[in-house]
């Protein structure tokens, strides 16, 4: 796999003036691969308790993101990538588990994009990441990014009418700021907006915020016991979880499946909405 942080270094110096590269308008007709990927039952613990996991055979859903995130970075941070890392926004993940995948299983992974698309607010597409055992694929990761440009037109707008009132809390939850600097360590997702306050004010937040996969865990967490064995969990990362805050987290059945969301507990503000199936 290759080194994070020297992909994340990477990224900032070409977002320094003078240092970046004119950037291409189409995606890059490119598929990465790294074979035989195998899981560190320390870091794997150490993940389990960031998250709220329960230490199991089984790895988590969003684990196996963690496992092959930088081989995304990789794909991302290549000077003819259409958007460039530094001030991506991450809007919404979809993870289908074909079968669980055991502590025990080398994995395959390979990642592409796809999808480049106009938005209202700039230009987003899919980076796909596929996880396969034996030439058999087990997982699939779909992550939409979002890079903010000011574009005439663009896509369809949002809806802006009145914000629903949020769901009854089944739990609530203090999110503190060590919840980034531990999140990056185990992931490896070292962007500064969630671990730095000087960072994330470059960014234009006054406070870090919440990686928006941590949020994604630590609700799958709080649904881990009630899981099948295949099932899509798909979320739509919202408003940013401010470091530090109280955040409410909701579940209801739906069907053959969960509607999960999490929200400001005091304000009601959306921070993330999802379903499992």
């Amino acid at each position: 796999m290759p080194a994070a942080g020297g992909l994340y270094r990477r990224a900032l110096l070409g977002a320094l003036p003078g240092g970046g590269r004119r950037r291409g308008r189409e995606l890059p007709a490119v598929e990465l691969g790294v074979a035989g990927v195998t899981v560190d039952p320390a870091h794997l613990a150490d993940y389990d308790r960031v998250c709220g996991f329960r230490l199991a055979d089984r790895l988590p859903a969003t684990y196996l993101h963690v496992l092959g995130f930088p081989l995304s970075l990789r794909l991302m941070t290549a000077a003819d990538f259409p958007i460039p890392l530094t001030g991506v926004v991450h809007v919404a993940n979809r993870i289908t588990v074909h079968r669980p995948v055991r502590v025990g299983e080398s994995v395959d992974f390979r990642t592409y994009a796809e999808n480049l698309r106009p938005h209202e607010r700039g230009r987003q597409l899919d980076v796909v990441l596929v996880g396969s055992v034996g030439g058999e694929e087990v997982w699939r990761g779909v992550s939409t990014y979002l890079g903010k440009e000011r574009v005439a037109g663009g896509g369809p707008r949002r809806d802006r009418s009145e914000r629903p009132a949020p769901p009854a809390a089944s739990a609530r939850w203090r999110v503190t700021p060590r919840v980034g600097t531990d999140y990056a360590r185990v992931s490896g997702d070292h962007n500064p907006i969630h671990t730095s306050k000087l960072g994330a004010r470059l960014f234009g937040f006054p406070r870090p915020i919440a990686h928006g996969m941590w949020s994604k865990a630590r609700c799958l967490a709080a649904l881990d016991a009630r899981l099948p064995d295949a099932y899509t969990v798909d979320v739509a990362f919202k408003l940013p979880v401010p470091l530090p805050s109280t955040v409410a987290f909701s579940a209801v059945t739906s069907g053959d499946g969960w509607d999960f969301a999490l929200h400001g507990d005091r304000d009601g503000r959306p921070h993330l909405v999802g379903t499992v199936r």
